[in-house]
């Protein structure tokens, strides 16, 4: 298993009645591949650029297309960047793969007037690993967690001794924050735009 599975099992896990933004998971499963490439050393952080090393055989298909898109010329790309750019729709991905693979399932409801039916995680060799991880005390997972507002709030990553890892975390961070204060931006708008057809 990989970090960013790892991760999206645990918010699904872990939604309790409510959901994470998709595009907050999405920057944070970005995150998590720079962290899992680091860890197999196939790329460095040259401050907060990303430098490729080499190619991995990570045995994860979406994990090898992480690989495969990262910047291969200077100055190389910013961890920021490449949250934007790699994260958009990779929630979608990884619940595309989880589908494919048999990790989740369908479960229908039945309301008064329409049926729903939401995934759900099945019990798997991979679901007790994430979960097992997380109620580890997993420092990398519960700080990517705690970014997309899982389990507590944002902290500085305590427990963190790696300063690439730290530095990944901080972007995520920075991203999901900002990508916050756009919708807050777009939601005041739309109300303002609302009010004045309303003739407010």
């Amino acid at each position: 298993m990989t970090t960013p599975r790892d991760l999206l099992m645990v918010a699904m896990d872990l939604e309790s009645g409510r959901s994470s933004e998709q595009g907050d998971l999405s920057l944070a499963l970005a995150g998590a591949e720079v962290i899992d490439l680091l860890d197999v050393q196939a790329i460095r952080l040259d401050g907060e650029r990303i430098v490729p090393v080499r190619r991995p055989a990570a045995g994860d298909r979406l994990l090898d297309e992480a690989a495969l898109s990262l910047v291969l010329q200077e100055p190389y790309e910013l961890v920021g960047d490449w949250l934007w750019r790699r994260g958009r729709g990779l929630f979608s991905s990884y619940l595309a793969a989880f589908e494919a693979e048999g990790q989740v399932t369908r479960q229908r409801r039945r309301w008064r007037l329409f049926r729903t039916s939401r995934l759900m995680l099945v019990d798997s060799p991979a679901h007790r690993a994430a979960a097992k991880r997380w109620t580890s005390g997993d420092a990398v997972l519960a700080a990517l967690a705690a970014a997309v507002g899982i389990h507590g709030e944002r902290t500085d990553s305590p427990g963190i001794a790696d300063d690439a890892v730290a530095t990944v975390l901080a972007a995520v961070n920075a991203a999901v924050m900002e990508l916050g204060l756009v919708r807050q931006r777009r939601a005041i708008e739309g109300a303002a735009f609302d009010n004045i057809w309303r003739g407010g």
